[in-house]
């Protein structure tokens, strides 16, 4: 019932595709492609979530906690999208290098970039058409001081609600035994000739 959903039968001017979900698709912005329903036929409504095959048995987070000292699996339905950021590419820039990437999953407020073992610095977000929460960021960050050889870019997303995109090593992401939710720290190997 959430207002921004929408129920899509077009896309790019065009009759939905079957393998996009024709003849109607719905999309719910801020949770994972598995909510976009796809073929829709019929709307029932409900009063608890639909726990079927996918919802119950494929799409749902695993994850080891202590429950009074003792290690348990927890197994929990997957919800709405994590705030999460990625470096995309490295072009050169003149005589420096751009560091592109996407940030989502969250209002940003903004993204920081590390290269290899240095401090966070933040990058610069591209302004956009859209603005809205649910809109992806694209991001980019000037690197300057880059030098032949190998590196390490990562990125961090900072939402306007002061929550931080967490490290992969941070117990949340580390205990999950299931790749859904895992919205860790993204890191990429790159060389520089």
């Amino acid at each position: 019932m959430n207002a921004d959903n929408l129920l899509c039968y077009e896309m790019n001017g065009a009759p939905l595709p079957a393998a996009n979900g024709a003849p109607l698709r719905l999309i719910a912005p801020g949770w994972y492609g598995i909510a976009n329903v796809k073929w829709l036929t019929r709307i029932e409504l409900r009063d608890r979530r639909l726990m079927n095959r996918f919802m119950a048995r494929d799409y749902v987070t695993i994850r080891e906690e202590t429950h009074d000292g003792e290690s348990v699996w927890a197994e929990t339905s997957v919800g709405p999208a994590r705030l999460k950021s990625a470096p995309a590419k490295v072009t050169v820039l003149n005589s420096s290098y751009r560091i592109i990437g996407a940030a989502w999953g969250a209002d940003i407020a903004g993204i920081e970039v590390r290269v290899d073992d240095g401090h966070w610095q933040p990058a610069t977000i591209e302004k956009s058409v859209d603005d809205s929460a649910h809109t992806w960021k694209l991001w980019s960050f000037d690197w300057t001081t880059a030098s032949s050889g190998e590196h390490t870019i990562t990125s961090r997303a900072i939402a306007t609600s002061g929550e931080m995109q967490p490290a992969m090593e941070d117990p949340v992401i580390a205990n999950k035994r299931t790749y859904w939710e895992s919205n860790g720290y993204v890191t990429r190997h790159i060389r520089v000739a």
